[in-house]
């Protein structure tokens, strides 16, 4: 059976057999443009960050003169497509290419096939493991984006003389590195010491009522809530990887009556997520900057491309950082913090 990769940006590329051989050709300056061509690789096309990093890249693309191919996965943890996509950008001819990778990992084979064929690979948001496997990393510090979360959260329940009961509601059970870090950080945030820094749900702390998985998205947050909920109706802390599990989550509480009384934390800084913060859904996020990072991504292949070097990395750290700014309209003594009016200024999405 054949299945057929279509990029994202709308023109049919190169076929590709799934599992089996790459066939028809491109001209190294792809679809007829005559401009060198570059990849955009995100886990999927529907969640509104990697909406916004095609943005980025469509913008910085048109700028540096270079013809954008954007492929996505079905749904996180989707790596066959990913796999595919790399095919058929080497069938291009492709300078480069951004990639948030749905398996870290798995996907590394592919990215050494990719630097044979003189393909300069950036990660974007998501670390390949290991992180060298691409020639440099646009991301948030995620251990940071979730610590600051986990700060706000420590401080607010502090102040309120409440004790926490903590779910934890992560992204699926690959264990990816920005899933990890993101719960990592916020459990050291919160002064909850982590176990393996490296693996999630490992601690033992009573405050941590359990995890579940929500794949990223709404209904996935409602139904790991309605999970955990029934495991332990006392809980009054809810952490999530990203603000789409947040707003299930938020759906799940209310529906139990206990969306008064519960707390909920979350990372990205869309703006659904910071009018969620406006409303009271949410309240804190670590806002995130994915237009940044796709533009620099596209500038660093660009440059690549004229004069082979590659981007360095941000000092002390493995990848280049492009900030996080926590987001909330009831702050916390010690810890920074903007409100949702700049959150709404400078939100994604």
């Amino acid at each position: 059976m054949r299945q057929w990769i279509v990029p994202r940006g709308g023109r049919l590329g190169p076929a590709v057999v799934v599992g089996v051989l790459v066939v028809g050709t491109a001209a190294a300056c792809g679809g007829g443009t005559g401009e060198p061509v570059v990849g955009l690789i995100t886990k999927t096309d529907t969640n509104p960050f990697f909406v916004t990093m095609k943005k980025g890249a469509q913008r910085e693309a048109g700028q540096q003169g270079l013809e954008l191919q954007s492929f996505a996965g079905k749904q996180d943890g989707d790596n066959e497509a990913q796999v595919l996509a790399i095919e058929n950008l080497s069938s291009y001819g492709a300078k480069g290419f951004l990639i948030t990778p749905n398996d870290s990992k798995a996907i590394v084979p592919s990215i050494d096939l990719a630097h044979e064929r003189g393909m300069l690979v950036i990660a974007l948001d998501t670390p390949t493991d290991p992180p060298d496997a691409a020639d440099a990393t646009f991301a948030t510090d995620n251990y940071q984006a979730g610590k600051l979360i986990g700060q706000w959260a420590k401080a607010k329940f502090a102040k309120d003389g409440r004790t926490a009961k903590i779910a934890m509601l992560d992204l699926n059970a690959n264990q990816v590195s920005v899933d990890v870090k993101r719960d990592q950080g916020f459990l050291d945030g919160f002064g909850i010491p982590v176990g393996d820094a490296n693996k999630i749900g490992d601690e033992n702390d009573p405050r941590i009522a359990g995890h579940d998985v929500t794949d990223g998205a709404e209904d996935g947050g409602r139904t790991a809530m309605e999970n955990l909920l029934q495991k332990d109706p006392s809980i009054n802390l809810v952490y999530t990887i990203n603000e789409p599990a947040a707003a299930g989550a938020y759906q799940a509480l209310k529906a139990a009556g206990r969306d008064k009384d519960t707390v909920i934390v979350s990372i990205d800084g869309g703006c659904p997520g910071v009018e969620n913060v406006k409303k009271g859904v949410i309240g804190a996020t670590s806002m995130q900057f994915p237009l940044k990072m796709a533009s620099m991504g596209i500038e660093a292949i660009a440059k690549f491309a004229k004069d082979g070097s590659k981007p360095q990395a941000t000092a002390g750290k493995d990848f280049i950082d492009t900030g996080t700014t926590l987001i909330t309209d009831d702050p916390q003594a010690g810890v920074e913090a903007k409100d949702s009016t700049w959150g709404t200024q400078n939100c994604w999405g």
